[in-house]
């Protein structure tokens, strides 16, 4: 469920809260393959099935930078800030990947809203969030991100 804030004052609010998770989505083989185009990594890993079956993971994983691509669009299903100008990704405190996501997986972001602070002509966010697989025992990806609003 988006939580929805007008405003950086609504924001402020929420400092220190949940924000739930988000809908699963599917990781496809087709995903994986335009991912690998537009960034010219095709590892075979990622997009020879044949050979990536009999490799450490029985089948094709998903570049670890496509799982963490993935934040912002399950983010936005998270918080919704709307009364601002602009919305700007400002980067990363740090970022993990436990476990590789195999083609067909299905993954969520589960995220906390640790911070607002003010910043010139606006607010800067920072997020705890976690990407799960379903029925993983551990995460695809632990991250915390910084973005900011601007009113």
């Amino acid at each position: 469920m988006t939580v929805t804030v007008n405003g950086l004052d609504q924001l402020k609010k929420l400092a220190g809260s949940d924000l739930g998770s988000s809908d699963w989505i599917e990781v496809t083989q087709d995903r994986i393959d335009t991912f690998a185009d537009a960034t010219g990594d095709h590892q075979w890993i990622h997009v020879n099935p044949d050979l990536a079956a009999a490799g450490p993971f029985g089948a094709p994983i998903a570049h670890g930078y496509l799982t963490l691509s993935l934040f912002i669009p399950l983010f936005t299903e998270l918080l919704d800030v709307q009364g601002v100008s602009t919305k700007v990704n400002y980067g990363l405190n740090k970022v993990r990947f436990p476990s590789p996501v195999k083609v067909g997986s299905r993954i969520r972001l589960v995220a906390r809203l640790v911070e607002v602070e003010d910043v010139a002509g606006g607010a800067q966010i920072v997020v705890d969030g976690t990407i799960e697989i379903e029925g993983g025992t551990k995460p695809a990806a632990v991250l915390q991100s910084l973005s900011r609003f601007y009113a």
